[in-house]
């Protein structure tokens, strides 16, 4: 079927961007897999095998398995010592450096946790180490993040490279600072702590887990694309706007044939732009906007026009309507594989009509939302936008959320984009020091009333673009044997009929379809699901709610969770007897 994942396939055929001067990146790309496909979630092989390890006298037998475990000298006995400071900031996307910046210049001790082996984020990705020299090619914006960069490294706040946060836990609370009396502080008006655990994957070696205490947490895990589950999107050859986009970003790889860009939203225009002056042929953009969404839109217009977006915008439109046919009001997308399995055709309908065409790549979009996997699982509150159709925190002006010391800053908090992500970073901050009395409240307030207003004119003008770049109901609610769950590969047809027989809700859809267990944890689903089940019993999303999260939030081994420090009471937590 078009909507299943395809075994086999040929290779997708990639090439470099660049200019002819940057010709040693322009080289023909390897198969992201040995099999030829995409990267994706697998079915029955989601994680390799890790070789078995013992503690004492059998650890040697055991741990004789892989060269890194062999440097290690006894694998999991190793003793980590715990890391302990007054902040820590998890994501070094623009919020997240912006963050820990300003919170290490107000004399806080910052820890700055990321996956990535770099800072810059989603965004910002590889802005340090990126092979595409040519400033032309990705844009001025996207090098602004280079403007990050040195304050952060000058101000004093660690940071924890390709380190994933899998579990948070509330501490006892220790004795410490005062807060400002916000009911940001415990009882005994004691700041509260928290008890982090992570793991590093160094080059060659097994990933390690280690603990982090802390006193307060500042979330800065940005934004996730919308999933766009239309049939075939889990087919060779059809990637996301965003995971392209990264692959130009750290590896200067471009598509190679022929590629369409589908969906809607700013982002599609400005990959289509950055491949234009990275000499990359684009067929085709197809563009899923409702035309009704603009005369929806228009009473918002007045804030975009005052707005940086307008003259930005204009640029991207003219360069890319120049160069690209684009095809406004389409529906009914769907992908076909060829007789190798990967992607050969697209069939869509614009104009009442029905329309195919032969590609080698479909890149899709339709915009982003939070990404609330860790916030959620922390336990702060979530509430449902109805104009973008997602869930995003509940946060006031300073980022603070329902949990005591725990802030959200940046998309994560809600879209905003990313120079509105670094104000609300700073906001967030200096929070921070007056919560855990760094700083008194007037002084807090003093300091961020300039990021503030920088704020407000960095936002101006979004409700027009989330008005206009609303997605159709029809692309976010599938039908049929669309793939919802890319780990399970459950269908839509089979989450409606579960919710016709009675499901209430995606944690009880767990127990039918297994949906939200894979190893995404319901990134990939999670909207979808929610959608489904209010559509086919006719309910509000918020009443339908979305998946309990709990920790572990990514996939962690148990040799990794062997390396932990070992604790008092992790050693009295196992004692059945005592003497």
């Amino acid at each position: 079927m078009p909507g299943r994942r395809q075994r086999g396939g040929g290779p997708v055929r990639r090439r470099c961007a660049g200019l002819p001067r940057h010709g040693r990146f322009r080289r023909r790309t390897r198969p992201l897999l040995h099999d030829g496909h995409l990267l994706r979630l697998p079915g029955p092989h989601r994680r390799p095998a890790q070789p078995a390890g013992l503690h004492g006298a059998c650890a040697r037998w055991h741990d004789r398995g892989t060269p890194a475990r062999r440097a290690r000298g006894g694998g999991m006995s190793i003793e980590i010592a715990t890391t302990t400071c007054d902040l820590l900031v998890v994501g070094a996307g623009p919020a997240g450096l912006a963050a820990a910046t300003e919170a290490a210049a107000l004399g806080l001790s910052t820890v700055l946790i990321d996956e990535q082996p770099a800072p810059g984020g989603q965004i910002y990705r590889a802005i340090s180490s990126t092979p595409v020299q040519n400033r032309a090619i990705l844009g001025e914006d996207y090098w602004h993040g280079l403007s990050l960069l040195e304050p952060f490294a000058r101000s004093g706040a660690r940071h924890l490279p390709a380190a994933t946060v899998w579990s948070v836990n509330t501490l006892d609370a220790q004795p410490g600072t005062e807060g400002d009396g916000d009911g940001d502080t415990d009882t005994d008006g004691r700041a509260a702590g928290f008890e982090v655990a992570y793991s590093v994957a160094h080059p060659g070696q097994d990933p390690q887990a280690a603990l982090l205490h802390c006193r307060h947490i500042i979330l800065a895990t940005g934004a996730q694309e919308r999933p766009f589950p239309i049939p075939g999107w889990t087919l060779p050859g059809v990637i996301t706007a965003g995971a392209a986009q990264i692959l130009l970003k750290t590896s200067g790889v471009v598509p190679e044939g022929r590629t369409v860009l589908a969906g809607g939203g700013p982002l599609l225009y400005l990959l289509a732009y950055q491949y234009l002056n990275a000499g990359v042929k684009l067929e085709a953009i197809l563009e899923t906007t409702d035309s009704a969404q603009w005369r929806k839109a228009l009473p918002h217009a007045w804030g975009f026009l005052r707005s940086p977006y307008l003259g930005k915008g204009l640029k991207l439109l003219r360069a890319v309507r120049k160069a690209v046919p684009i095809v406004s009001g389409v529906t009914a997308l769907e992908a076909i594989a060829g007789a190798g399995g990967q992607v050969a055709e697209l069939r869509y309908q614009a104009a009442g009509q029905r329309h195919s065409m032969a590609i080698d790549q479909l890149l899709l979009h339709q915009g982003v939302v939070p990404n609330t996997n860790l916030s959620r699982a922390i336990g702060a509150e979530h509430v449902w936008n109805e104009r973008q159709d997602c869930w995003e925190p509940m946060v006031d002006a300073w980022g603070a959320t329902s949990m005591p010391h725990v802030s959200i800053a940046g998309d994560g908090a809600g879209i905003a984009g990313a120079v509105a992500a670094e104000h609300r970073g700073r906001i967030a901050a200096v929070h921070a020091a007056a919560a855990l009395g760094r700083i008194g409240k007037a002084t807090r307030d003093g300091k961020a009333a300039s990021h503030q207003a920088a704020l407000a004119r960095a936002t101006r003008g979004r409700e027009f673009f989330e008005v206009l770049y609303r997605p159709l109901p029809q692309f976010r609610r599938p039908v049929g044997d669309t793939i919802v769950c890319r780990c399970e590969e459950a269908t839509a047809e089979q989450v409606r009929h579960a919710a016709r027989i009675g499901c209430q809700g995606p944690n009880q859809l767990k127990a039918f379809l297994r949906c939200g267990m894979g190893p995404c944890q319901g990134r990939l689903c999670g909207l979808t699901v929610t959608e489904l089940i209010a559509d086919e019993q006719q309910r509000h999303p918020r009443d339908v709610g979305y998946y309990r999260l709990r920790f572990p939030t990514k996939p962690v081994t148990l040799g990794e969770i062997a390396t932990l420090p070992q604790t008092q009471a992790s050693r009295d937590a196992v004692v059945r007897f005592k003497k």
